[in-house]
Formats: structure tokens, C-alpha cells, sequence
């Protein structure tokens, strides 16, 4: 037997629980759930709601939540959409009756009806066993008693120190009552944890029982004080946002009510003798599909998983995929579903011929079923625009952001799995609302202002998320949920690593510490929507000579530190045995998996 490769944490093994998540403490969180008796779902929404506590620049209640959960009961994959549609004024003519081409990346304009809450809920009540207060009561403690700053949340409140201070005010009493905190401060937000606070205790004076008073704490959200401090907000507030103007929001009362978090069947691919479910066409999801489609007859197996060929021919499928995601996805409630074309034989045959011997420059959609492509057009970024930092999380004066998020993925004794992918409402992208403590969020800025395409901003329709959990089973042997933050990143990382643990080595932690990679040749989902032809981003622990080559191949190779890219987490259901197991990210060091 040899001995195994070196990983900077070991893969978690044990068969009671296993949480894995982008914050020790919600991870910390998910298993105290599961010790209490809860499931992984109940485990889930409590590790949910500490990461709107504990990550704020990363996601909150004012954000998005999709998840991919395996309930092993009714033997039955389902997605749970918490992702949120546009309100109802917000129309083409609206933005353009603006003077705006693009909807703005920071600010009220760009929120969407929250859903993240709403996505929550609804998993808790489908799927999960505990009542609401069980599973509130830790984010209600951080929120009140406090948790330690990571860097990069103070990094990120130093960048936007001014704008806070002379313009969205309510932030600034909020995250800079002492002036900017410094990493490792004991941290509290008071107006938040009264918001969760108020929920709960008219949840409970609402209904005894469990069933109830998680519809009642729906509706206090939806239809409720949550929902009218919203409403006014966006009337009464003119926010600067990154325009240099200030506009007002359009999110309404109505809107709220008249949402609810979905749950809906998977989208599914069999790669080798893996069957990966993910989100429908109004994610990203089906980008990592396809990707997989045109690798699966290339064969990457034979190839150095951390060499040139390997990286070469899964950034160039990466390309052409993503180029199909500008064409063709959308919100299927309001443009057709072409998740089987795009995925079938002779369509994913045509394309793979395109994959050639060198980095292509091109933008080049794809014709699925005759349909002719049209991509939308994107005006210039604006001269002062922040184009750095693709890929990981960072912040502009104006509050723009790039791949900030949170994952969890938790396996249970029980045989159920989640994968879940919170983000948005940023603290450092829109202003915190009046007496509730977070901020919307700016999932809008996704829609393209072009009319007659797929992912065409409309009333009441979801824009194309680039949030992408996901779950995958190896017959009945191994289910495996898996996911990370990133952006237009999600499904490039996420994709390497299902690759290497699939063709190579099935350890966990071993993959997350490969060394990562992405390209930024197509479009990116968030404001200002520029591309970077040919560009790929390494970590620069790939060798010399494989960069060299790669360059020699046409790519425009951007090295980057050691541990820069991806911020996966995973576990795995090993089920003949009842073998659960775990890894977490090291990067950024705050990624922490935890099990017996």
C-alpha cells in the first residue's frame, strides 16, 4: 500500500456526521445541530443562518440561498430555489428611461425580492425536524453576544470606510460605530439579532406548533415588519451606487408577498460511473454539465491532472460551455428550458471539434437545435472600473465586488446530504435597510438590459444566478455534495476537482489542496461584464515547464500566490459501510470541516 500523497488538513472520516463549510463556526454550528439529534437539513439551516452573521460581506438575509439536498426517506434529490425574481417595475424602460445600459452592480437598483431566508425556511420546513428556535437560536447569539472579525471583513469595511461614512449612513453606524475594527474584534450586531429576534417570538405567539410557526416566521419576513421596512426603504431612500448617481429602489411590499422559496427537481449528467445533479437553466448549474459532456470524450484520465493537456483542455470546453450559459440560460418560467439540447450527443459532438491544439480568443455560442445565438452587448467598463482580483473576493470605493460567497455541505447519519451556496446582500454593495440590520442584495446586475434574450431582465423573473451547489452519486456506493464560493469561478473549481477525485484519486481533501485554475475568456456575471480573452488564472504551484507550455499554446497565463483560487468544501456518503467524510479549503484560513 503507498503511502498517502501529503494534504495540509487530513479527509475527515467517521460515521455519525460530517459538516464542511467557508466558516469554522457555522461549520461548528452544523454539527452541534446533528449532536442535538437534527438532520442534516435542520443542521443546514442553522449553519445558514450563522453564515449571515458571521460573513456578511460574504452573503446575509437580504441575499440568495440554492441548494441541492438528498433526502435518503423518500430515496429523492431537490433543489430548494431561495433565489428571489426582479419586482415588478423593474422593467428594460425603466433602467434605460435611467440613462443606464446595465443594470449597476451596487446600490437599490440592483436588488432582487430576497430569497435567502425564504430558502431556509422552506428547506427547514420540506425536509428538516427541528423547530425554528433550535435552529435560530446560535445566529441569534453571534448577532447579540458576538463572534471574531476575519481579515477580510475588516479589509473589506476599510475599503468602503468612506462611503459609509458620507453616504450610506445606517452602514456606518452599524460597522463603524468604533471606527474600522481591527481582525479578531469581538463584533456585534444588535439590529440584526433583534430582526431574527422579532421573528421568532411572533413565529411562536403565531402557533404551536412547528409546521406553523415556521409559516408565521415566513410571513413576518414576506409579508410582514421585514417586508415594510423594505418597502419604505426603497421608496423614501436615494442611494449613491456605483454609477456616481443615486437612485431609489423598486423592491415593494407586494413583491415580497407575493414570493415563495421553491423546491423543484435537479437537473442531472452521467460522467464515467457518476450520475452529478445540479440547479436548473436559471443558475449556472448546467455550465458544469456541459463541461462535463465535452470532456467526457477526450479523455482526461489518461492526462497529468496537473499538467498542460489537462488544464489546456478543460479551460478550453470551460469556454465554450460558458459561452452557451451567455446565450441560452435564462429563467425557464419565462424563456424555453434547453438544458437537454445543449446536452445532447450530436450538439455536445459539434462543439467539441472546436476544442483545438491552442487557446482560442474567441467568443463563440453555440447553435443548439439550429437556434442562431446572440450575445448581449455589453458597453464599455466605466474608466475607473476595478477589473482586478478575478476571482476572489474584492472591493472597489463603490462598494463593486468579485466572487464573494459561503458554502456548506453537511452528510448525516441518516444517509441525507445538502449542499447549499449562500451569497449576497454584501454589506460593502447596498446600504444597510433602517432598523433590521443587513443589506439587499445585487443579484439584478446579472440581467442584461438587451431585450429578447434569455437572461433579459423582466418583472418577476430570476436572473441567471451564478450560485452552483452540488451533489453527485457513484451508484449506490458514494453521494457526495460539494460546492464553493467564486463567482463566475463556481463551476470552473468545483468542475477540477470532481474531475481529479472522478479520474484520479477519490480523496477529498487531497483534490481541494490541488492546485486550482479558471479562466476569465467570456463574459463575467457581475457589473461592469467585461471578458479578458485568452486569459488563465494558475495558482503558481503548477511547475515552470507547464506554464511555459501553456503559454506557448497562446494562453495569457496570470500566476497568482500559492493558495489563491477556490474555496471548496465536500462530503461524502460512503453508503455500503456507512463511511461518512469530509475536507475543507485552507485557503484564506477560515474554511473548516468537522465530523466523527
Amino acid at each position: 500500500m503507498s503511502e498517502p500523497a501529503f494534504t495540509t488538513r487530513p479527509e475527515l472520516q467517521g460515521t455519525f456526521g460530517m459538516v464542511a463549510s467557508t466558516h469554522w463556526i457555522a461549520s461548528a454550528t452544523g454539527m452541534a445541530i446533528l449532536e442535538r439529534g437534527g438532520n442534516a437539513f435542520d443542521a443546514a439551516v442553522a449553519a445558514g443562518f450563522v453564515l449571515q452573521v458571521v460573513e456578511p460581506h460574504l452573503n446575509g438575509p437580504g441575499g440568495d440561498m440554492p441548494a441541492i439536498v438528498y433526502d435518503a426517506r423518500q430515496q429523492r434529490s431537490s433543489v430548494v430555489c431561495g433565489q428571489g425574481p426582479a419586482p415588478a417595475s423593474a422593467t428594460i424602460e425603466h433602467y434605460r428611461g435611467l440613462g443606464l445600459d446595465m443594470v449597476p452592480g451596487t446600490g437599490l437598483l440592483a436588488a432582487c425580492v430576497p430569497g435567502a431566508v425564504g430558502g431556509w425556511l422552506r428547506l427547514l420546513e420540506e425536509f428538516g425536524t427541528l423547530r425554528l428556535r433550535d435552529v435560530l437560536e446560535y445566529a441569534i447569539g453571534y448577532a447579540e453576544d458576538g463572534y471574531p472579525l476575519v481579515w477580510r471583513i475588516t479589509d473589506t469595511i476599510g475599503k468602503v470606510e468612506r462611503l459609509f461614512r458620507e453616504e450610506w449612513l445606517e452602514s456606518a453606524r452599524i460597522y463603524l460605530a468604533d471606527g474600522v475594527p481591527a481582525p479578531g474584534t469581538i463584533f456585534r450586531n444588535p439590529a440584526l439579532a433583534a430582526t431574527y429576534r422579532r421573528v421568532l417570538t411572533e413565529a411562536e405567539a403565531a402557533s404551536p406548533d412547528r409546521e406553523g410557526q415556521i409559516e408565521a416566521a415566513r410571513r413576518a419576513w414576506y409579508e410582514g415588519f421585514v417586508a415594510d421596512a423594505i418597502d419604505r426603504f426603497c421608496r423614501t431612500a436615494e442611494i449613491l451606487d456605483v454609477t456616481g448617481r443615486r437612485h431609489g429602489g423598486l423592491i415593494t411590499g407586494q413583491d415580497m408577498a407575493g414570493w415563495k422559496a421553491g423546491v423543484e427537481a435537479p437537473i442531472s449528467y452521467d460522467y464515467r460511473d457518476w450520475r452529478v445533479l445540479k440547479c436548473g437553466q436559471w443558475s449556472q448549474g448546467p455550465v458544469f454539465l456541459q463541461q462535463l459532456s465535452l470532456l467526457k470524450g477526450l479523455d482526461v484520465a489518461a492526462m497529468d491532472p496537473s499538467g498542460a493537456d489537462f488544464i489546456h483542455t478543460v479551460v478550453e470546453c470551460a469556454k465554450l460551455a460558458f459561452l452557451d450559459r451567455e446565450a441560452w440560460y435564462g429563467d425557464p418560467l419565462f424563456t424555453p428550458d434547453l438544458v437537454a439540447d445543449l446536452l445532447a450527443e450530436d450538439y455536445v459532438d459539434q462543439r467539441r471539434r472546436l476544442v483545438g491544439a491552442t487557446a482560442s480568443l474567441e467568443l463563440r455560442p453555440g447553435f443548439p437545435g439550429g437556434r442562431p445565438p446572440r450575445l448581449p452587448q455589453y458597453g464599455q467598463p466605466p474608466l475607473n472600473a476595478d477589473l482586478s482580483g478575478l476571482g476572489d473576493p474584492t472591493t472597489g470605493a463603490m462598494g463593486e465586488v468579485r466572487g464573494d460567497t459561503c458554502h456548506v455541505d453537511i452528510a448525516d447519519r441518516f444517509g441525507n446530504l445538502v449542499s447549499a451556496t449562500p451569497s449576497g446582500g454584501w454589506l460593502q454593495s447596498s446600504p444597510v435597510v433602517p432598523g433590521l440590520g443587513f443589506a439587499l442584495g445585487t443579484r439584478a446586475q446579472i440581467f442584461t438590459l438587451d431585450p429578447g434574450l434569455p437572461n433579459s431582465l423582466a418583472p418577476g423573473k430570476r436572473p441567471r444566478t451564478t450560485l452552483s451547489p452540488s451533489l453527485a452519486f457513484r451508484g449506490d456506493e458514494t453521494g457526495l455534495a460539494f460546492g464553493t464560493p467564486g463567482a463566475d469561478q463556481q463551476d470552473q473549481w468545483s468542475l477540477t476537482f470532481f474531475l481529479r477525485l472522478a479520474n484520479f484519486v477519490d480523496n477529498l481533501q487531497e483534490q481541494v489542496d490541488a492546485p486550482m485554475f479558471h479562466t476569465d475568456s467570456f463574459p463575467r456575471s457581475f457589473y461592469p461584464h467585461h471578458w479578458l480573452p485568452g486569459r488563465l488564472v494558475l495558482e503558481d504551484r503548477v511547475s515552470p515547464d507547464v506554464v511555459a507550455e501553456l503559454r506557448r499554446r497562446g494562453h495569457d497565463v496570470q500566476l497568482t500566490g500559492p493558495w489563491t483560487q477556490g474555496r471548496l468544501s465536500a462530503v461524502a456518503n460512503d453508503r455500503p459501510g456507512g463511511r461518512l467524510r469530509a475536507a475543507a479549503n485552507p485557503r484564506q484560513m477560515q474554511g473548516y470541516a468537522i465530523g466523527r
